[in-house]
Order: C-alpha cells, then structure tokens, then sequence
C-alpha cells in the first residue's frame, strides 16, 4: 500500500523529534542515556547524595545515565587534565565540587553545562559574573564559605584567648588567597597576629604542618580547600598531637576528631545539583537557572577533642551546636 507524502512527511518529523530528544530525553526511557562527568576531590558523601538525588529523579546508572568520575585528590592542578578528559568523551554535563574544579571546567568548555555542587565565592573567583544570572554554561551553589569565614574566626576567638592565629590553606586554590586576606584583615582589626600556611608553598602537606608546628600560634583555622579533605585525618591528627585548637570547614573534619567544624550542609547542596542536572538533561538553559546560596548550615562539637585538649567548650557554644560528639 502506498503512502501519502502528508503522512512520511509527519513520520519524518516525528523520528526527527526523538533523534533531537536524544540523552535529554533519557530519564523518559531513551536506550542511549545521559553521560555525567564528575570533577571532585574524591567519592565523598556529598558526591553519593548527588547520585541518590539523581536516582529519585529517575536517573538510574545503567539504564539511562553513565557517571564519569574524575578525583584531584590532594593537587588542585590535575583539574586541567581532568576536565579535558570529561571534554573530550564528551559527556552531558559535569559536576563540580572546588573552585580550581569549576574554573578548569569553564577553561575547558563553553558549551557543555557546569553545575557547581559547591563552591566558596563564584563571583568573587570569577566563576560566574552574577548569581540571579550567570549566563554561559556554568550555575550551581555556593556555599557562601567566604562569609562563614568569618563566623568560623569568631568561634576559635570564643574558645581559646587569641594573640596569633594561623590559618592553613592552599594557594592553588583562588577561593583560598581570598579567605586568607579576608581573616587577615579581621584579625589586624582585632589586633591579632596573623600567619598563612600555605601547604603547596610548604613543599605539601607535611612541609605545611612543620611550618604550622613552628609557627606556635594559639589557635588554627582551616580554609573551605577540597584539597585538604583527603587528609583530614592527618590534619585533625596533627593539630591533636600538638596540641593546637582548630576550627574546620567541613563536617567530616570533626567526625575525624577535629575539635569544631562549622559549614554548610554539603549533602542538601549536592541534591540540589541534582535538581539542576535533572533540569539541564530534560532541556533547561544553564545559564537561566540562578546560582543558588547554601541555607541550612551546622555546628558540630567534638567534646573528646576539646577534653583532649585541656578546653572546656563554652556553654554558648554547646547551645548553638547542631550535634555533639562525645
């Protein structure tokens, strides 16, 4: 039987609808599936909440999306080589967790979407040029690290008498020199010497602790750096050993045995960004989906940590804590 033009004309049209679906269409039960690139410090448990989110959203991995994982560990510098390799695969989208992540992603690509699942300041180092409207192909959320500077200075002040502080970071990392000059400036403000370790100037983490060592200062205060998480236990092992209070930036550095940690919540942050991958995959513009900012946030006290240290947690403090660890 032969077949009116009107009628392969609409059959045309609508395999060229399906072709055009492609992997945006995936999660609705397309073979080929979404690629999502992952650029991260390491398989932490905020990058496993961003893939729980996915699969509640109907992503499953397997079916209908491929995760392509890329960890930095320890050195913000292979972000470059990362990012080229999820580029040149190429993937659907990509994951960021760290400044120097999302700035080697945008160097790397202006079409393939960026979703920033954190990230300190993304004005401030550029990452993108307003948070209402970020344009390009980079949007996310910010953890507003750089703000909680100053929260997390006003807490080390709280639990030890403060002359010198020295605050422990990377200068690889733009988000880092612009904590470091922030804390600077509060504590010349408060008449408080102030001194910045920063480990790749050090030779690495071991060259940054003994300058921290000899340093002496009387208390430590630990940049929002993705870097320094793998070593967390190190880090929270050295301050112990030498007795020195800290303040951290991640939960997990006071889960390790650090004394106070005080952040953003890191694992609502990462199923938000599954929200905007989900978006993304289904056809939503990047650069009109607005950079949202982190608004739950927790204080964590490790009290075995402080009676280790000699300090008895202020009452205020125990009060504002969101958990105590005993």
């Amino acid at each position: 039987m032969r077949r009116s033009t009107g009628m392969m004309r609409r059959d045309l049209g609508a395999l060229l609808a399906v072709l055009l679906l492609g992997r945006g269409a995936a999660g609705a039960g397309s073979g080929q599936g979404a690629t999502v690139g992952i650029l991260a410090p390491g398989p932490l448990r905020p990058i496993a909440s961003f893939k729980q989110r996915l699969r509640e959203l109907g992503w499953i991995e397997g079916r209908n999306v491929r995760f392509e994982d890329r960890w930095a560990e320890d050195d913000d510098t292979r972000y470059a080589a990362l990012s080229a390799e999820l580029v040149a695969l190429p993937v659907d989208a990509i994951l960021t967790w760290s400044t120097p992540a999302v700035l080697a992603a945008k160097r790397t690509t202006t079409k393939i979407p960026i979703v920033m699942g954190a990230i300190g300041d993304p004005v401030g180092v550029g990452a993108v040029s307003s948070l209402a409207h970020p344009g390009g192909n980079v949007t996310g959320f910010s953890t507003q690290n750089f703000e909680l500077e100053e929260k997390r200075f006003e807490l080390l002040r709280e639990l030890v008498p403060l002359a010198h502080i020295a605050m422990l970071g990377n200068a690889a990392n733009p988000y880092s020199a612009l904590a470091m000059k922030h804390v600077r400036r509060l504590a010349e403000a408060a008449g408080i010497n102030f001194e910045a370790v920063n480990i790749d100037e050090a030779g690495g983490l071991d060259g940054g602790l003994d300058k921290l060592r000899g340093a002496h200062p009387d208390g430590v205060l630990v940049t929002a750096a993705p870097a320094l998480f793998p070593s967390r236990k190190l880090i929270v092992g050295f301050m112990a050993a030498n007795r020195l209070p800290a303040v951290y930036p991640f939960r997990e550095f006071a889960e390790a045995g650090g004394l106070v940690a005080y952040a953003a919540n890191f694992d609502v942050l990462f199923r938000q960004a599954a929200g905007y991958v989900d978006k993304i995959l289904k056809g939503a513009a990047t650069g009109e989906l607005p950079v949202q900012q982190a608004t739950t946030f927790e204080l964590l006290v490790n009290l075995a940590a402080a009676k280790a240290l000699g300090l008895t947690i202020p009452r205020a403090i125990l009060a504002r804590a969101d958990e105590v660890i005993e």
